[in-house]
């Protein structure tokens, strides 16, 4: 018997709509005549959902009992007595009531599927064998439900159910998921916007890697080599050597570049193991492929370039990445092309990057002045061109001369004593001369075979030829010298630009600076120590006690040098160095008191608007007080009752106002100062938060409470937990529209517990909601009674002195939420209880 085709709806989250897509689906399928049934639906009570599975066959539940209650489950054998075309099965992770024939759902399907029904089903990212742990990270949810990969993976076709994470809030916000006694919870823990992002990027992520999966077996099968380049896939080679790391970063970058972008890197190893590798290098660089997000690999071949290509077009990577051979120029002329320049002949249509790398012509240095001005290379090059050039030329000469051909011998060799001037210099072309002059009297001027000169005439030739060769070497070393001076300055134009731009930079212009000086100068190490002994910067190898010592900026710190010695023009340099080191370290006690200055300026506006408000604020209920007191003490017996208590109670409401306002004065001025006394303890949410409301004498009509039963005890201050609610509280009375009340809900996530304050109020804009925390702000409120605008500043404070947060949120259909966030008590201070004193 066929077996039946899987199709699986995978959706980021619940809500998104998969059953409806599945039912859809089925009512389409029905209309064009195919056999399609229900076996099982969970509408969760979704009108659009439910309304979608009307007019489809519907096979019967099986009702289990489980512990004495009912259960309705799908029933496997009725299914297959039926035997439809198509079946209908929503949510495959789900777990079977104890006592089924099968304990999950995804069995009950591969039954289905062996039977020859083909089956539509649905699940969740989260449920997802391999993604159970992310997700959990994620939400701080755990799913007890899950289903394998391989079962998944294993379908003939997945569709991602795709739906904006906004768009889900909104539908969740409206009533079209869950109940409305769910929403609140809902909305503030899983189905948080960057939960839902996070899911939806996971969801599509794993799909993106199946879908990959089945591109590279249907190469596989159809015995496709080239590279489709479907998305950017990166392969970096690594060969142990210091470049590594420069070679991953680059390849990181390249792979950002495009969404979905993917890092690999591959080692190639030979097979007979003589191939150097540093173990500890490969290692740290593999860690930070990990870091880097990418993957790394590891593969044996004899050709390390034609193994790399292989590699690259089995992962079917569209970019490759490569270092610059280390080889000098003699090397690649004795060994041939480098793996360089194979691998892009191999890799069609895998874009190769050849990247340049400190490593590549050793480390950064300046030419020398001192010595020759052409390299030992040249020079011995110059030799070996006179000893090889002058027989060969010499034989040319005897096998095609005759004795009027005297001046064309003549000539050549003194073409030939040029050009090895040119390749070797003085002493070479000297040689060259000295030889070619002895051979010309040996072998072509009468009497030949003797060095013996019978004309005066040709014994002047001779030096006059040998006085050419020597001046036209000498223009040659002179033109060298001067190569290698304008390379020089060169290098030292390039490494003032450097350093001018390390300094521009900040924050890391005296370790580039420093770094930059050991590779210019060729020391083993440098280090910079300031005055009192502290190390500010250390590049290369330790600094020994032979180090010759620099005093920077008027003895603010020393530079200390190892490992050579410098000449009068490096020491100018060097001057140059020491002056920037100079300036970016008074940069840095500019940007030092900068900062300083900043806080003391902060600190001196909160001075300002304290002084302001005792100025203004205070003034009126002072004021009020006083004149209260002083028409008592003025009328004496001549007031009647009544008059003398609308003075006591307009004198007691002063005061008591008077009272609060310096209370917030005070405790604003500990929170700025940093010297809050926070006592931690085991609190109780529910006993706060209505601790809270009979403070501000509210009751059921003006708040509505959904607080969790099970949420565990907080680390927290009880009277500054207190204290937030009742400024929050405040606020949420003031601006909620009347007839609203004000809802306070309790909820956990992860190991965080949160009260969360929410009206329907006209809500904050998003821009300035962080304004509202600043102290004396009311944001345009101009009712003075409303206080000092302290009530927000000091709630914040006090829940992070607490070790939590507080954070303005959007309410569902407009309003704000205030959303109180503190650590959830251990089980150990929960039975003992905590208390800690926070200076």
């Amino acid at each position: 018997m066929k077996r039946g085709r899987l199709r699986v709806l995978l959706g980021m989250a619940p809500g998104v709509g998969k059953t409806y897509e599945m039912l859809e689906e089925g009512r389409r399928l029905r209309s064009e005549g195919h056999d399609v049934v229900i076996a099982i639906v969970e509408t969760h009570g979704r009108v659009a959902t439910a309304a979608q599975a009307e007019g489809l066959e519907v096979v019967p539940r099986r009702a289990v009992a489980h512990r004495g209650v009912a259960l309705d489950e799908m029933d496997l054998d009725a299914v297959l007595e039926r035997l439809p075309r198509i079946a209908l099965v929503d949510e495959l992770a789900h777990t079977n009531v104890p006592g089924s024939r099968n304990d999950k759902r995804w069995v009950d399907v591969e039954e289905l599927l062996d039977a020859g029904i083909d089956v539509i089903t649905t699940v969740n990212v989260q449920h997802i064998e391999s993604l159970n742990d992310v997700v959990e990270k994620i939400t701080g949810v755990v799913q007890r439900e899950t289903v394998p990969d391989a079962v998944v993976r294993a379908a003939d076709q997945i569709e991602v159910v795709d739906l904006a994470p906004q768009s889900l809030r909104d539908r969740l916000a409206a009533g079209s998921v869950y109940p409305a006694e769910r929403i609140d919870a809902a909305l503030s823990n899983y189905f948080r916007l960057g939960n839902l992002t996070a899911l939806r990027e996971l969801a599509l992520l794993w799909l993106a890697d199946e879908v990959d999966s089945a591109l590279q077996r249907y190469r596989t099968e159809h015995g496709i080599e080239g590279s489709w380049q479907a998305r950017e896939r990166v392969v970096v080679a690594l060969t142990g050597g210091p470049e590594g790391e420069t070679l991953l970063r680059r390849g990181a970058r390249i792979a950002a570049r495009s969404a979905g972008g993917e890092l690999l890197a591959v080692h190639v190893s030979t097979q007979d193991g003589l191939r150097a590798s540093a173990p500890g290098a490969l290692a740290a660089q593999r860690a930070l492929v990990e870091t880097l997000g990418g993957t790394y690999h590891q593969v044996v071949g004899d050709d390390v370039a034609t193994a790399l290509v292989d590699f690259a077009r089995s992962v079917n990577a569209s970019q490759l990445v490569i270092g610059v051979s280390r080889r000098g120029r003699l090397g690649a002329a004795l060994t041939g092309p480098g793996i360089g320049a194979t691998v892009i002949r191999a890799s069609g249509d895998i874009d190769v990057h050849i990247v340049n790398h400190a490593r590549a012509g050793g480390r950064f240095a300046l030419p020398r002045l001192a010595g020759p001005a052409l390299s030992a290379k040249r020079r011995i090059l110059g030799f070996v061109t006179a000893l090889v050039g002058g027989p060969l030329l010499s034989l040319l000469m005897i096998a095609t001369g005759s004795d009027e051909s005297i001046t064309a011998d003549v000539l050549a060799y003194q073409l030939l004593v040029v050009v090895v001037a040119l390749v070797g210099g003085i002493w070479p072309a000297v040689f060259a001369a000295v030889l070619s002059g002895v051979t010309l009297d040996f072998l072509f001027i009468a009497p030949i075979y003797t060095i013996t000169i019978s004309d005066p005439a040709h014994a002047l030739s001779l030096t006059l030829y040998v006085v050419i060769a020597v001046l036209v070497s000498v223009v040659v070393d002179q033109a060298a010298r001067r190569a290698r001076a304008a390379r020089r300055a060169a290098a030292e134009s390039e490494m003032l630009a450097t350093i001018a731009g390390s300094v521009l930079r900040g924050e890391s212009a005296v370790p580039a600076l420093i770094s930059r000086a050991r590779e210019a100068f060729g020391l083993a190490g440098v280090r910079l120590v300031a005055a009192d002994g502290t190390v500010l910067a250390t590049d290369g190898e330790p600094v020994r006690d032979r180090a010759v010592a620099v005093p920077v900026g008027d003895g603010r710190a020393t530079l200390e040098l190892h490992g050579g010695d410098l000449d009068a023009s490096e020491r100018r340099l060097l001057d140059v160095v020491v002056a920037q080191l100079a300036a970016a370290l008074e940069r840095t006690d500019l940007a030092e008191t900068a900062a300083e200055a900043g806080a003391l300026a902060e600190t001196d506006q909160v001075r300002t608007a304290l002084l302001s408000a005792v100025s203004h604020d205070l003034r009126r209920p002072l004021a009020a007080a006083v004149a209260s007191l002083g028409g008592l003490r003025a009328a004496g017996d001549q007031l009647s009752d009544d008059d003398r208590q609308v003075l006591l109670e307009t004198a007691d409401e002063s005061l008591a106002t008077l009272s609060v306002l310096v209370t917030d004065l005070l405790d604003v001025s500990r929170v700025q100062a940093g010297v809050l006394a926070v006592s931690l303890t085991a609190t109780d949410a529910a006993g706060v938060v209505l601790s809270a409301l009979d403070e501000l004498d509210l009751g059921p009509d003006d708040v509505e409470l959904a607080l969790d039963p099970d949420l565990p005890m907080l680390r927290a201050d009880p009277v500054l937990l207190q204290r937030v609610l009742v400024n929050v509280l405040t606020n949420a009375q003031r601006y909620s529209p009347d007839g609203e009340r004000v809802r306070i809900a309790t909820s956990r996530l992860g190991g965080t517990a949160e009260i969360r304050v929410i009206d329907h109020g006209p809500g904050i804009a998003a821009d300035r909601r962080e304004d509202m925390f600043s102290p004396f702000q009311r944001l345009g409120d101009t009712d003075n009674t409303a206080g000092l605008g302290l009530g927000l500043a000091l709630s914040r404070g006090f829940a992070e002195g607490m070790g939590g947060t507080l954070t303005p949120e959007d309410t569902p259909g407009g309003g704000l939420t205030m959303v109180v966030a503190l650590p959830v008590a251990d089980a150990e201070a929960t039975a003992s209880g905590i208390s800690r004193r926070m200076p």
